[in-house]
């Protein structure tokens, strides 16, 4: 089964909002088992419109990821990230297939 990721990319623009959302999403990533591969860190834009603060987050699947970003632990914390800055956030499954080479 692929795994389920959280590929989140926000400008933060209220530091004090910021740091509340991501005090009160620890407890959702806690629950459903998050860990963090990107978070924030140095990078070059290649191509394309970017933010200042990149973030990759693996969940066991996608029903767990799509689970967490439902939960009212996590709908509890996005209240804070609106008043946080700019944020995209994508939810997707992992792929498992072939691979180049193969």
């Amino acid at each position: 089964m692929a795994k389920g990721y959280w590929i989140a990319r926000v400008d933060v623009e209220n530091d004090a909002e910021y740091a509340k959302y991501r005090s009160l999403n620890a407890i959702a990533f806690a629950k459903y088992g998050a860990r963090f591969l990107v978070r924030g860190g140095e990078y070059k834009l290649a191509r394309g419109e970017g933010r200042k603060h990149n973030v990759v987050i693996e969940f066991k699947d996608e029903a767990t990821a799509r689970a967490c970003y439902d939960s009212p632990e996590y709908q509890e914390a996005v209240k804070h990230l609106a008043g946080a800055g700019k944020s995209d956030l994508v939810i997707i499954g992992g792929y498992d297939g072939a691979q180049p080479g193969d």
